[in-house]
């Protein structure tokens, strides 16, 4: 019962070991956990996204969120898994006489130092994205001793990339509300700087000035660039991407004069900017050379599903088609069709930024590999001086046998905080992060977990139609992804135990 007051108590016998206990505390809603027979009571929402953490699960002594995974210590509270940072509220609780009782709120743990001391010295990112500001952000926040510099090209301080094409450019969240919380003392963050060269020989990288900025560690974090469109009259002013906030502000802005979108691409983002432009009341229509939405990486099953629901929302679809030409009111297809429209938003996915790696001579991942900057299981290049983290980085995955390259925006997160704790001396050896993603559609979110290269090999457990699953997705016959549909729990599961494999 999540309703059940806390401050009355509650039977010391009802707390397990290990489960999640929801209740509330002068009305705001708090969980407990008996963890290691001590009983903690903490906030019982998501600081990231207000997510209900009683439909979590408790892992590894963190509480984790159901709807995005971010992960929070049991104990303290503090978020220890992107993509929250803030930390959750603790509460004080007093067991007597068979009963729990909390009594208010308790002190917030500040995060503890690094326990190594390591001398960590210049830290330069490369990089304002999710990976770049989370690696910036863990070292600060565990006190490492270093000088930390956060160079990004873009004009806007460190914001939530998913607002672009999901809350924010729905119309459903302020331009504010794309900020990521600041990394804290101990970083100087430069915005609207690009770096034109890394100088490998003198330590250093050289801005667009001249300007020099030495570094004994230094950390690309440069992400990925959209794909843009190519037919004619790809280049007028009415064809946007969805990629940055800038892109999102452009977009937005050219909605005040439109009623009529045309989307190229099925893919998630592509759906995902179709829904939030339904959201703003423009009729849409998706153009994609696809057999059906989503068929690459989640099967027909979910992909028929997917076209469905848009359809129900007023999505036309024209697939297995390709833009030839736009002339500003009117897209003509490869079959001569014509689908008219106001402005035409691009989707058809992100290429990886390798081109400062590339010129200072670091090693490439094969592009048929993915492509981006090979790194070993360090997130070290072929530079032991640099590190690649996010969407650029190419990663051994220890229970695929083989790199990958990910662009998901969680990913990028954790992997700039597992390279903090690296760099810092603590956490594990090697990184083993099982990457997550989600998406949003109207009211439907799919969660995706683990990682394959096709969907050919997959079972199917629930009812697709009736948004209630999970697909399997095998790999040499052993199951290395899933993808669900009102299986909250089940998502977390399975990530908490690839995590122990």
């Amino acid at each position: 019962m999540a309703d059940r007051d806390l401050a009355n108590g509650i039977a010391s016998t009802d707390l397990e070991e290990g489960r999640i206990l929801a209740g509330v505390v002068d009305g705001r809603d708090v969980v407990l956990v008996r963890h290691r027979g001590r009983i903690c009571a903490l906030s019982g929402t998501c600081t990231h996204l207000k997510a209900p953490l009683a439909d979590g699960i408790v892992a590894d002594g963190t509480i984790r969120c159901p709807w995005h995974h971010a992960r929070f210590d049991v104990e303290t509270g503090e978020a220890m898994g992107a993509p929250a940072f803030a930390p959750l509220d603790r509460f004080t609780v007093v067991e007597e006489q068979g009963r729990v009782r909390v009594e208010g709120p308790a002190p917030r743990v500040e995060a503890a130092p690094a326990k190594t001391g390591r001398r960590i010295g210049r830290v330069v990112i490369i990089g304002g994205g999710g990976a770049g500001h989370a690696c910036a952000e863990m070292l600060t926040r565990h006190g490492a001793d270093a000088t930390v510099t956060l160079l990004s090209d873009e004009p806007d301080a460190p914001y939530d990339r998913t607002f672009c094409s999901k809350q924010y450019l729905a119309g459903k969240a302020e331009r504010n509300d794309t900020a990521l919380p600041p990394p804290g003392e101990g970083v100087t963050v430069r915005t609207g700087v690009a770096v034109t060269r890394i100088d490998r020989d003198a330590g250093a990288v050289v801005l667009g000035d001249g300007e020099r900025v030495a570094y004994d560690i230094l950390v690309l974090a440069t992400g990925s660039a959209a794909v843009p469109p190519d037919f004619y009259g790809a280049n007028r002013d009415d064809v946007h991407v969805v990629r940055g906030l800038a892109d999102a502000d452009r977009l937005i802005a050219a909605l005040a004069d439109a009623a009529r979108a045309i989307v190229i691409g099925s893919s998630y983002v592509g759906l995902e900017v179709a829904a939030s432009l339904v959201a703003r009341g423009l009729e849409v229509a998706v153009v994609s050379d696809a057999h059906l939405p989503l068929e690459k990486t989640a099967g027909p099953e979910v992909g028929a599903m997917i076209r469905d629901l848009h359809q129900s929302k007023g999505v036309t679809f024209h697939l297995n088609r390709r833009v030839a030409r736009w002339d500003g009111h009117a897209a003509t297809l490869d079959d001569g069709s014509r689908v008219e429209g106001d402005l035409l938003v691009a989707g058809i996915g992100a290429t990886p930024r390798t081109e400062l790696a590339e010129a200072a001579g670091l090693t490439l991942a094969a592009r048929e590999a993915g492509g981006g900057v090979q790194v070993d299981a360090c997130l070290r290049t072929s530079d032991p001086a640099i590190h690649a983290i996010g969407d650029i980085a190419s990663v051994p995955d220890p229970r695929l046998g083989h790199p990958i390259r990910v662009e998901h925006w969680v990913v990028a997160q954790r992997m700039g905080q597992w390279l903090a704790r690296h760099l810092m001396g603590e956490g594990e050896a090697e990184y083993t992060e099982v990457p997550f993603f989600w998406s949003g559609h109207y009211d439907l979110s799919l969660r995706y977990v683990g990682h394959v290269a096709s969907t050919e090999d997959r079972a199917i457990d629930g009812d697709v139609a009736g948004r209630d699953f999970v697909v399997s997705f095998a790999e040499e016959g052993r199951e290395r992804a899933v993808l669900t549909a009102g299986r909250d729990g089940l998502a977390l599961e399975k990530e908490h135990r690839w995590e122990r494999d």
